[in-house]
Protein backbone atom coordinates (compact mmCIF):
# COMPACT_ATOMS: atom_id res chain seq x y z
CA UNK A 1 0.00 0.00 0.00
CA UNK A 2 2.63 2.48 0.87
CA UNK A 3 4.68 1.79 -2.12
CA UNK A 4 1.60 2.31 -3.91
CA UNK A 5 1.01 5.52 -2.74
CA UNK A 6 4.43 6.93 -2.63
CA UNK A 7 4.44 5.71 -6.51
CA UNK A 8 1.25 8.20 -6.97
CA UNK A 9 2.76 10.61 -5.14
CA UNK A 10 6.23 10.36 -7.34
CA UNK A 11 4.34 10.46 -10.34
CA UNK A 12 2.51 14.00 -9.70
CA UNK A 13 5.65 15.68 -8.68
CA UNK A 14 6.77 15.80 -12.21
CA UNK A 15 3.40 17.39 -12.93
CA UNK A 16 3.98 20.13 -10.39
CA UNK A 17 6.88 21.17 -10.83
CA UNK A 18 6.23 21.39 -14.65
CA UNK A 19 2.80 23.36 -14.49
CA UNK A 20 4.81 26.11 -12.17
CA UNK A 21 7.68 26.64 -15.31
CA UNK A 22 5.00 26.98 -17.33
CA UNK A 23 3.02 29.14 -15.25
CA UNK A 24 6.11 31.81 -14.30
CA UNK A 25 7.43 31.74 -17.93
CA UNK A 26 3.89 31.90 -19.79
CA UNK A 27 3.10 35.00 -17.67
CA UNK A 28 6.53 36.64 -18.56
CA UNK A 29 5.52 36.29 -22.54
CA UNK A 30 2.60 38.57 -22.20
CA UNK A 31 3.80 41.15 -24.19
CA UNK A 32 4.50 44.76 -22.86
CA UNK A 33 6.84 45.55 -19.57
CA UNK A 34 4.52 45.16 -16.48
CA UNK A 35 5.50 47.99 -14.88
CA UNK A 36 4.35 50.26 -17.15
CA UNK A 37 1.23 48.28 -18.17
CA UNK A 38 0.39 48.42 -14.18
CA UNK A 39 1.15 52.42 -13.99
CA UNK A 40 0.19 53.26 -17.27
CA UNK A 41 1.81 55.37 -20.43
CA UNK A 42 2.19 58.60 -18.59
CA UNK A 43 4.26 57.13 -15.24
CA UNK A 44 7.81 58.72 -15.70
CA UNK A 45 10.36 56.66 -15.79
CA UNK A 46 12.02 56.93 -11.89
CA UNK A 47 8.40 55.42 -10.86
CA UNK A 48 8.50 52.11 -13.46
CA UNK A 49 12.06 51.75 -12.43
CA UNK A 50 11.34 51.50 -8.79
CA UNK A 51 7.78 49.75 -9.43
CA UNK A 52 10.37 46.98 -11.61
CA UNK A 53 12.78 46.77 -8.81
CA UNK A 54 10.23 46.17 -6.24
CA UNK A 55 8.43 43.61 -8.43
CA UNK A 56 11.91 41.91 -9.15
CA UNK A 57 12.00 42.82 -12.69
CA UNK A 58 15.48 44.27 -13.21
CA UNK A 59 16.67 40.89 -12.49
CA UNK A 60 17.46 37.90 -15.00
CA UNK A 61 14.99 35.57 -16.00
CA UNK A 62 16.40 32.28 -14.17
CA UNK A 63 17.14 34.56 -10.86
CA UNK A 64 13.42 35.70 -10.97
CA UNK A 65 12.13 32.09 -11.29
CA UNK A 66 14.17 30.57 -8.34
CA UNK A 67 12.92 33.55 -6.22
CA UNK A 68 9.33 33.07 -6.91
CA UNK A 69 9.72 29.21 -6.30
CA UNK A 70 11.62 30.16 -2.87
CA UNK A 71 8.58 31.97 -2.15
CA UNK A 72 6.08 29.51 -3.53
CA UNK A 73 7.88 26.54 -1.29
CA UNK A 74 7.64 29.32 1.94
CA UNK A 75 3.82 29.41 1.27
CA UNK A 76 4.05 33.45 -0.42
CA UNK A 77 2.74 33.58 -3.58
CA UNK A 78 3.37 37.31 -3.28
CA UNK A 79 1.30 40.89 -3.04
CA UNK A 80 -1.28 42.02 -5.09
CA UNK A 81 -0.41 45.47 -7.16
CA UNK A 82 -4.12 46.25 -6.97
CA UNK A 83 -5.70 45.53 -3.08
CA UNK A 84 -1.93 45.31 -1.60
CA UNK A 85 -2.91 42.33 0.15
CA UNK A 86 -1.19 38.79 0.17
CA UNK A 87 -2.26 36.28 -2.86
CA UNK A 88 -2.09 33.46 -0.18
CA UNK A 89 -4.34 34.68 1.60
CA UNK A 90 -6.83 36.41 -1.36
CA UNK A 91 -6.47 32.76 -3.14
CA UNK A 92 -7.31 30.66 0.01
CA UNK A 93 -9.91 33.14 0.90
CA UNK A 94 -11.71 32.50 -2.65
CA UNK A 95 -11.01 29.33 -3.09
CA UNK A 96 -13.54 28.71 0.18
CA UNK A 97 -16.03 29.60 -1.64
CA UNK A 98 -15.57 27.93 -4.95
CA UNK A 99 -14.88 24.81 -3.31
CA UNK A 100 -18.38 25.11 -1.26
CA UNK A 101 -20.16 25.16 -4.40
CA UNK A 102 -18.31 23.15 -6.09
CA UNK A 103 -18.16 19.92 -3.71
CA UNK A 104 -21.81 20.34 -2.75
CA UNK A 105 -23.00 20.06 -6.48
CA UNK A 106 -20.65 17.50 -7.68
CA UNK A 107 -21.77 15.17 -4.69
CA UNK A 108 -25.36 15.95 -5.54
CA UNK A 109 -25.24 15.02 -9.30
CA UNK A 110 -23.17 11.82 -8.70
CA UNK A 111 -25.72 10.84 -6.47
CA UNK A 112 -28.50 11.24 -8.79
CA UNK A 113 -26.80 10.61 -11.79
CA UNK A 114 -24.92 6.92 -10.86
CA UNK A 115 -27.59 5.28 -9.57
CA UNK A 116 -29.53 6.69 -12.39
CA UNK A 117 -26.77 5.56 -15.50
CA UNK A 118 -27.21 1.82 -13.63
CA UNK A 119 -31.13 1.78 -13.82
CA UNK A 120 -31.02 2.96 -17.29
CA UNK A 121 -28.38 0.44 -18.05
CA UNK A 122 -30.36 -2.61 -16.76
CA UNK A 123 -33.66 -1.01 -18.80
CA UNK A 124 -31.66 -0.74 -21.85
CA UNK A 125 -33.63 0.22 -24.82
CA UNK A 126 -36.77 0.94 -22.92
CA UNK A 127 -38.65 4.09 -22.70
CA UNK A 128 -36.97 4.66 -19.39
CA UNK A 129 -33.89 4.23 -20.50
CA UNK A 130 -34.67 6.70 -23.08
CA UNK A 131 -35.82 9.27 -21.31
CA UNK A 132 -33.03 9.54 -18.85
CA UNK A 133 -30.76 9.81 -22.08
CA UNK A 134 -32.37 12.35 -23.70
CA UNK A 135 -32.53 14.34 -20.31
CA UNK A 136 -28.48 13.40 -19.78
CA UNK A 137 -27.90 14.41 -23.33
CA UNK A 138 -30.30 17.72 -23.30
CA UNK A 139 -28.45 19.06 -19.87
CA UNK A 140 -25.14 17.96 -21.38
CA UNK A 141 -25.71 20.12 -24.64
CA UNK A 142 -26.33 23.28 -22.64
CA UNK A 143 -23.67 25.45 -21.94
CA UNK A 144 -23.54 26.27 -18.31
CA UNK A 145 -23.67 30.35 -18.38
CA UNK A 146 -26.46 29.35 -20.56
CA UNK A 147 -28.29 26.79 -17.93
CA UNK A 148 -27.23 29.67 -15.30
CA UNK A 149 -28.79 32.74 -16.79
CA UNK A 150 -32.27 30.55 -17.59
CA UNK A 151 -32.20 29.46 -13.94
CA UNK A 152 -31.24 33.10 -13.06
CA UNK A 153 -33.98 34.75 -15.15
CA UNK A 154 -36.78 31.84 -13.93
CA UNK A 155 -36.12 31.73 -9.90
CA UNK A 156 -34.17 35.56 -9.66
CA UNK A 157 -36.42 37.95 -12.02
CA UNK A 158 -39.60 36.40 -12.71
CA UNK A 159 -40.84 34.29 -9.54
CA UNK A 160 -38.60 36.25 -7.12
CA UNK A 161 -37.57 33.87 -4.77
CA UNK A 162 -33.88 33.82 -5.06
CA UNK A 163 -31.52 36.97 -4.93
CA UNK A 164 -29.72 37.65 -8.06
CA UNK A 165 -26.79 39.99 -7.32
CA UNK A 166 -24.74 39.67 -4.18
CA UNK A 167 -23.16 36.94 -1.89
CA UNK A 168 -23.58 36.52 2.03
CA UNK A 169 -20.82 34.00 3.73
CA UNK A 170 -22.67 30.46 4.83
CA UNK A 171 -20.35 31.40 7.44
CA UNK A 172 -21.84 34.51 8.54
CA UNK A 173 -25.72 33.79 8.07
CA UNK A 174 -26.16 30.43 7.30
CA UNK A 175 -30.28 31.13 5.70
CA UNK A 176 -29.45 33.80 4.18
CA UNK A 177 -25.58 32.25 2.50
CA UNK A 178 -27.47 29.41 0.97
CA UNK A 179 -30.17 31.62 -0.54
CA UNK A 180 -27.06 33.33 -2.47
CA UNK A 181 -25.62 29.83 -3.62
CA UNK A 182 -28.60 27.65 -4.57
CA UNK A 183 -28.78 28.69 -8.26
CA UNK A 184 -25.10 28.17 -8.43
CA UNK A 185 -25.30 24.99 -6.90
CA UNK A 186 -28.29 24.03 -9.13
CA UNK A 187 -26.59 25.09 -12.47
CA UNK A 188 -23.77 22.72 -12.00
CA UNK A 189 -25.64 20.02 -10.77
CA UNK A 190 -27.94 19.72 -13.74
CA UNK A 191 -24.83 20.22 -16.12
CA UNK A 192 -22.96 17.49 -14.50
CA UNK A 193 -25.83 14.80 -14.09
CA UNK A 194 -25.98 14.33 -18.31
CA UNK A 195 -22.10 13.82 -18.20
CA UNK A 196 -21.98 11.19 -15.34
CA UNK A 197 -24.94 9.45 -16.13
CA UNK A 198 -23.80 9.06 -19.61
CA UNK A 199 -20.44 7.76 -18.30
CA UNK A 200 -22.38 5.62 -15.41
CA UNK A 201 -24.86 3.99 -18.09
CA UNK A 202 -21.91 3.02 -20.53
CA UNK A 203 -19.66 1.42 -17.84
CA UNK A 204 -22.68 -0.42 -16.70
CA UNK A 205 -23.79 -2.01 -19.71
CA UNK A 206 -20.01 -3.05 -20.46
CA UNK A 207 -20.35 -4.76 -16.97
CA UNK A 208 -23.85 -6.67 -17.95
CA UNK A 209 -22.59 -8.21 -20.55
CA UNK A 210 -20.07 -10.46 -18.87
CA UNK A 211 -20.67 -14.22 -18.59
CA UNK A 212 -20.74 -13.02 -14.33
CA UNK A 213 -23.38 -11.33 -14.66
CA UNK A 214 -25.20 -14.09 -16.86
CA UNK A 215 -24.20 -16.62 -14.20
CA UNK A 216 -25.85 -14.17 -11.24
CA UNK A 217 -28.85 -14.61 -12.64
CA UNK A 218 -29.05 -17.96 -13.60
CA UNK A 219 -28.47 -18.36 -9.75
CA UNK A 220 -32.02 -16.81 -9.59
CA UNK A 221 -30.56 -13.68 -7.81
CA UNK A 222 -33.19 -10.46 -7.86
CA UNK A 223 -32.22 -7.93 -10.50
CA UNK A 224 -31.53 -5.33 -7.48
CA UNK A 225 -29.03 -7.80 -5.94
CA UNK A 226 -27.33 -8.50 -9.12
CA UNK A 227 -27.22 -4.46 -10.13
CA UNK A 228 -25.59 -3.56 -6.62
CA UNK A 229 -23.45 -6.13 -5.65
CA UNK A 230 -22.18 -7.29 -8.89
CA UNK A 231 -22.64 -4.91 -11.73
CA UNK A 232 -21.76 -1.21 -9.48
CA UNK A 233 -18.48 -2.27 -7.61
CA UNK A 234 -17.09 -2.95 -11.16
CA UNK A 235 -18.71 -0.20 -12.70
CA UNK A 236 -18.00 2.65 -10.99
CA UNK A 237 -14.44 2.60 -11.20
CA UNK A 238 -14.36 4.79 -14.81
CA UNK A 239 -17.48 7.07 -13.43
CA UNK A 240 -14.94 7.52 -10.05
CA UNK A 241 -12.54 9.06 -12.85
CA UNK A 242 -14.41 11.04 -14.41
CA UNK A 243 -15.98 12.38 -11.47
CA UNK A 244 -11.83 13.28 -10.17
CA UNK A 245 -11.68 15.05 -13.40
CA UNK A 246 -14.77 17.35 -13.41
CA UNK A 247 -13.87 17.95 -9.30
CA UNK A 248 -10.77 18.72 -10.48
CA UNK A 249 -11.45 20.89 -13.47
CA UNK A 250 -14.53 22.61 -11.80
CA UNK A 251 -12.79 23.82 -8.59
CA UNK A 252 -10.65 26.21 -10.66
CA UNK A 253 -12.84 26.58 -13.69
CA UNK A 254 -16.37 28.16 -12.42
CA UNK A 255 -15.18 31.42 -13.28
CA UNK A 256 -18.57 31.60 -15.92
CA UNK A 257 -20.38 31.08 -13.21
CA UNK A 258 -19.28 32.66 -10.43
CA UNK A 259 -19.33 35.78 -12.93
CA UNK A 260 -22.63 35.14 -13.98
CA UNK A 261 -24.16 34.82 -9.90
CA UNK A 262 -21.71 37.53 -8.95
CA UNK A 263 -20.03 34.85 -6.50
CA UNK A 264 -16.66 35.82 -5.22
CA UNK A 265 -14.76 32.48 -6.35
CA UNK A 266 -11.47 31.74 -7.32
CA UNK A 267 -12.90 31.96 -10.48
CA UNK A 268 -14.26 35.69 -10.36
CA UNK A 269 -10.51 36.76 -8.98
CA UNK A 270 -9.05 35.31 -11.92
CA UNK A 271 -10.77 37.28 -13.59
CA UNK A 272 -10.46 40.44 -11.84
CA UNK A 273 -7.10 40.00 -11.83
CA UNK A 274 -6.85 39.50 -15.63
CA UNK A 275 -8.69 42.76 -16.81
CA UNK A 276 -6.96 44.67 -13.69
CA UNK A 277 -3.31 43.04 -15.08
CA UNK A 278 -2.68 42.10 -11.35
CA UNK A 279 0.27 39.82 -12.47
CA UNK A 280 1.07 37.92 -8.85
CA UNK A 281 -2.53 37.38 -8.55
CA UNK A 282 -2.92 35.53 -11.92
CA UNK A 283 0.27 33.50 -10.99
CA UNK A 284 -1.10 32.68 -7.86
CA UNK A 285 -4.28 31.81 -8.97
CA UNK A 286 -3.02 29.60 -11.89
CA UNK A 287 -0.35 27.79 -9.84
CA UNK A 288 -2.91 27.51 -7.57
CA UNK A 289 -5.85 25.72 -9.74
CA UNK A 290 -2.68 23.69 -10.95
CA UNK A 291 -2.30 22.13 -7.74
CA UNK A 292 -5.54 21.67 -6.96
CA UNK A 293 -6.47 19.66 -10.12
CA UNK A 294 -3.25 17.47 -9.70
CA UNK A 295 -4.27 16.82 -6.15
CA UNK A 296 -7.77 16.03 -6.81
CA UNK A 297 -6.33 13.54 -9.30
CA UNK A 298 -4.02 12.09 -6.96
CA UNK A 299 -6.59 11.14 -4.52
CA UNK A 300 -8.90 9.87 -7.11
CA UNK A 301 -6.04 7.42 -8.10
CA UNK A 302 -5.23 6.80 -4.61
CA UNK A 303 -8.95 5.79 -4.09
CA UNK A 304 -9.11 3.66 -7.10
CA UNK A 305 -8.21 0.58 -5.32
CA UNK A 306 -10.88 0.80 -3.61
CA UNK A 307 -13.57 0.78 -6.09
CA UNK A 308 -11.35 -1.76 -8.56
CA UNK A 309 -9.86 -4.39 -6.68
CA UNK A 310 -8.42 -5.33 -10.32
CA UNK A 311 -5.93 -2.47 -9.55
CA UNK A 312 -2.95 -3.70 -7.84
CA UNK A 313 -1.38 -1.60 -4.95
CA UNK A 314 2.10 -3.25 -5.00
Amino acid sequence: MLRFVLSRIGMAVPTVILVSVLVFFLIRLIPGDPATLMLGDMADPASVAALRTSLGLDKDLLTQFVLWVSNVLRGDLGTSITTHESVTHLVLQRFQVSAGIVLVAVALSSLVAVPAGLVAALKQNSKLDLGLVTIAALLLSVPTFWLGLIILLVFGLKLGWLPVVGYVSIAEDPARGLLYVLMPIATLFLHEIGVLLRMARASALEVLRLDYITHARAKGLPESTVLWRHVFPNAFAPTWTLIGLVLGNMLGGIAVIETVFTIPGLGRLLVDAIFGRDYPVIQGCLLFIAVIYVLVNLIVDLCYPLFDPRVRMS
